[in-house]
Protein backbone atom coordinates (compact mmCIF):
# COMPACT_ATOMS: atom_id res chain seq x y z
CA UNK A 1 0.00 0.00 0.00
CA UNK A 2 1.21 3.34 -0.56
CA UNK A 3 0.50 6.37 1.66
CA UNK A 4 -0.97 9.29 0.18
CA UNK A 5 1.23 12.75 0.16
CA UNK A 6 1.08 14.88 3.30
CA UNK A 7 -1.32 17.33 0.86
CA UNK A 8 -3.56 14.87 0.32
CA UNK A 9 -3.74 13.57 4.02
CA UNK A 10 -4.61 16.91 5.27
CA UNK A 11 -7.31 17.49 2.67
CA UNK A 12 -8.84 13.60 3.85
CA UNK A 13 -8.27 14.77 7.34
CA UNK A 14 -10.08 18.46 6.64
CA UNK A 15 -13.22 16.42 5.15
CA UNK A 16 -13.18 14.06 7.73
CA UNK A 17 -13.64 16.10 10.03
CA UNK A 18 -16.25 18.01 8.83
CA UNK A 19 -18.81 15.33 8.25
CA UNK A 20 -21.28 13.99 10.73
CA UNK A 21 -20.43 10.71 12.85
CA UNK A 22 -22.00 8.13 10.52
CA UNK A 23 -20.36 10.11 7.25
CA UNK A 24 -17.13 9.76 9.12
CA UNK A 25 -16.71 5.97 9.19
CA UNK A 26 -18.34 5.25 5.58
CA UNK A 27 -16.14 8.37 4.05
CA UNK A 28 -13.09 6.14 5.91
CA UNK A 29 -14.75 2.58 4.77
CA UNK A 30 -14.43 3.30 1.48
CA UNK A 31 -10.87 5.00 1.59
CA UNK A 32 -10.07 1.69 3.16
CA UNK A 33 -11.18 0.12 0.70
CA UNK A 34 -9.40 1.81 -2.25
CA UNK A 35 -5.95 1.39 -0.59
CA UNK A 36 -6.22 -2.38 0.09
CA UNK A 37 -4.29 -4.15 2.09
CA UNK A 38 -2.92 -1.96 4.93
CA UNK A 39 -5.36 0.66 4.27
CA UNK A 40 -7.59 0.21 7.75
CA UNK A 41 -4.52 0.37 9.19
CA UNK A 42 -3.63 3.39 7.74
CA UNK A 43 -7.01 5.81 7.65
CA UNK A 44 -6.97 4.42 11.75
CA UNK A 45 -4.00 6.86 12.23
CA UNK A 46 -4.48 9.24 9.68
CA UNK A 47 -8.18 10.28 10.83
CA UNK A 48 -7.55 9.26 14.20
CA UNK A 49 -10.46 6.82 14.72
CA UNK A 50 -10.17 2.95 15.61
CA UNK A 51 -10.45 0.29 13.16
CA UNK A 52 -13.64 -1.06 14.78
CA UNK A 53 -15.35 1.96 13.65
CA UNK A 54 -13.56 1.56 9.93
CA UNK A 55 -15.20 -2.26 10.26
CA UNK A 56 -18.95 -0.34 10.73
CA UNK A 57 -18.31 2.11 8.20
CA UNK A 58 -18.28 -1.24 5.64
CA UNK A 59 -21.29 -2.86 7.34
CA UNK A 60 -22.74 0.22 7.29
CA UNK A 61 -22.29 0.57 2.92
CA UNK A 62 -23.74 -2.99 2.45
CA UNK A 63 -26.76 -1.65 3.59
CA UNK A 64 -27.75 1.54 2.73
CA UNK A 65 -30.81 2.39 1.14
CA UNK A 66 -31.70 2.95 -2.52
CA UNK A 67 -31.33 6.55 -3.53
CA UNK A 68 -33.79 7.87 -6.34
CA UNK A 69 -31.62 9.53 -8.98
CA UNK A 70 -32.21 13.37 -8.57
CA UNK A 71 -33.70 15.66 -10.93
CA UNK A 72 -30.89 18.33 -12.43
CA UNK A 73 -33.83 20.48 -13.82
CA UNK A 74 -36.80 21.97 -12.30
CA UNK A 75 -39.81 20.28 -13.98
CA UNK A 76 -41.16 21.97 -17.09
CA UNK A 77 -37.22 24.33 -17.33
CA UNK A 78 -35.71 23.66 -20.80
CA UNK A 79 -32.49 24.40 -21.39
CA UNK A 80 -32.78 28.66 -21.89
CA UNK A 81 -34.45 28.38 -18.19
CA UNK A 82 -37.66 29.47 -19.45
Amino acid sequence: MTPYSPEVEQAMATFYGSLREKDRRRYAAVEAAKLGSGGLAYLSRLLGIDSHTIRRGEADLKNLPDVPPERVRKKGVDENGS
